[in-house]
């Protein structure tokens, strides 16, 4: 598998368990990801981020969202 392959991997499955935690459909999950940077997060600091358990990637994953203005309800 490739490089590209195993990051868009991980990104699929850090945006499912993203839904799950905080009972979102994946594509809001997505949508609201992408919008304050996360996804972009994910990507910069796969080398890291992936040796991290899905908790704290996602706890992560929603600094980055606050830091850039991103509120869940």
């Amino acid at each position: 598998m490739s490089e590209e392959r195993k990051q868009i991997n991980y990104a699929v499955a850090c945006v499912s368990e993203f839904a799950y935690r905080h009972n979102l459909p994946i594509k809001e999950a997505f949508r609201f990801l992408f919008e304050y940077k996360a996804i972009e997060f994910l990507k910069e600091n796969y080398e890291i981020e992936h040796t991290l358990s899905f908790e704290d990637a996602i706890d992560d994953m929603l600094l980055i969202c606050k830091k850039n203005g991103g509120t869940l309800a």
